[in-house]
């Protein structure tokens, strides 16, 4: 009952307003749990259970980073980290099923039955004069490579990216802890980087990428100060291995705000050199439209809390310059199944140079691509060779798509909707005929474009000449 009247009064999970807490000896700002609308039991028992535990033996433990942000928000958050005063080695003592990882940053894994609890040790500025050399070090650029020196609380708080994220909550109080006005920048909807923003980027190059992703999923605005020094930057992600990038794409991709994100990097110019194709895909009459709505289906996916798939998504947004590829190698007289198979290894190698795309991706993605001229092909052989095929869904599901984008034929669409789940008397109706007249026709359309006339787009040409990709 207690609770509810909290909840009705005060209201849970919202960002505290009104006079600033009070501050505590260390001038930590402290917002009790009447204050913050936070409750411990909106966290997972097992992040409630390695901040008891560590308590229970001493040291201290807080819930960090972006499940606090997000509870302030009044979201549920996926993951929840902790920040100790106990070292790695400590924490492996306390906990039976752990591990520690990591070499740039050594930090331990608590794992329960459904849930692994990452926990990191409070780290100190890697400047510090006390920072030992050969756990702290940068690159010529100032990109830290490692940076294991631990210190306090404070210390990892200043050391942490932005003002949102370098809260701290502890489950025994059930209180908040801010030292640098992060609860108002949350109140304030801005993204805010601690400390010198150019510094800080050349620390860590992909945080330019995280202000730009946490702008977008969260309706934030990025500080001034903080965004000023991102375009002149934006170079230093060339330093930035191809891996991290492709994970930091992946969480903006998945956000639920991807096509916003795109937009935002690009704006802040942080495309040029990690996706220079957005320039097109977000310009081009034909190509946007395909792209943009790939994009937003993504994002009400992830809402409706549907399964994603990146091979998918990366396959509609390297769509079209596959296929101008394509039609490049067929225009110097490469056969067209070898101008298909070219082009697309050609565009997955070329984006690979920035973005480590995994190449278990790469089947999923060529058979969603080699799948869409078959769509036209609706003799009875070869459609029902197509129905058969183990990923046909997924298939018809990418060419529905560039359909309603105007990118494919309605009809066809339609016919291979009702087609797969008609039965087979009413398929075999829709069965189009193979016959000698039509062949004639297409030999000899294939004839004129090689002659000279009007070329038809790869898609439609393979089609047509009755030897598109099996």
């Amino acid at each position: 009952m207690i609770k509810k009247f909290i909840e009705k009064v005060f209201g849970a999970g919202r960002v505290p307003k009104g006079k600033p807490a009070k501050r505590n000896a260390d001038g930590w700002r402290v917002y009790t749990q009447m204050e913050h609308g936070i409750h411990r039991d909106d966290l997972s028992q097992a992040a409630i259970s390695v901040c008891d535990g560590l308590q229970r033996e001493g040291y201290q433990a807080f819930v960090v980073g972006g499940a606090v942000r997000d509870l302030l928000l009044g979201r549920h958050p996926k993951d929840f980290d902790v920040a100790t005063s106990a070292t790695p080695e400590q924490v492996r003592a306390v906990f039976r099923r752990s591990r520690i990882i990591g070499r740039r940053f050594r930090i331990v894994h608590v794992m329960f039955r459904d849930e692994t609890i990452e926990v990191s040790t409070f780290r100190s500025n890697h400047t510090d004069a006390d920072a030992n050399e050969q756990n702290s070090r940068a690159d010529e650029h100032g990109r830290l490579l490692r940076d294991n020196v631990y210190g306090n609380q404070q210390d990892d708080a200043v050391r942490r990216d932005f003002t949102m994220n370098a809260l701290f909550y502890d489950p025994s109080r059930e209180e908040v802890w801010d030292s640098v006005h992060g609860v108002a920048d949350i109140q304030s909807k801005r993204v805010v980087m601690i400390g010198d923003p150019e510094a800080r980027y050349r620390e860590d190059p992909v945080r330019m990428l995280r202000a730009a992703r946490l702008a977008s999923k969260l309706g934030f605005t990025i500080d001034a100060a903080t965004e000023k020094p991102i375009r002149p930057l934006s170079p230093l992600l060339d330093n930035v291995p191809t891996a991290r990038l492709f994970d930091e794409m992946l969480k903006l991709l998945f956000s639920g705000h991807a096509l916003s994100g795109l937009e935002t990097m690009r704006e802040l110019g942080l495309h040029k050199g990690l996706l220079p194709v957005l320039d097109k895909l977000f310009d081009d009459p034909v190509v946007s439209p395909f792209v943009k709505l790939a994009l937003q289906r993504t994002d009400q996916r992830i809402a409706d809390d549907k399964g994603v798939s990146p091979a998918f998504l990366f396959a509609a947004l390297f769509w079209h310059p596959m296929v101008a590829r394509w039609r490049e190698l067929e225009s110097r007289g490469v056969r067209s199944l070898q101008a298909m198979h070219e082009a697309m290894d050609e565009t997955l190698e070329q984006q690979r140079k920035t973005l480590a795309i995994p190449r278990r991706l790469d089947p999923m993605i060529k058979e969603l691509w080699i799948a869409q001229p078959r769509f036209l092909q609706r003799s009875k052989g070869k459609a029902y060779r197509l129905l058969g095929q183990p990923r046909f869904r997924a298939c018809y599901d990418f060419f529905e798509l560039r359909a309603e984008a105007g990118d494919a034929d309605k009809e066809v669409a339609h016919w291979w909707e009702t087609f797969q789940f008609a039965d087979e008397h009413v398929r075999e109706g829709m069965l189009l005929a193979d016959d000698e007249p039509a062949k004639k026709k297409r030999r000899r359309r294939k004839k004129k474009s090689a002659a000279g006339g009007e070329a038809q787009p790869p898609v439609l040409a393979e089609a047509n000449s009755g030897n598109g990709p099996e």
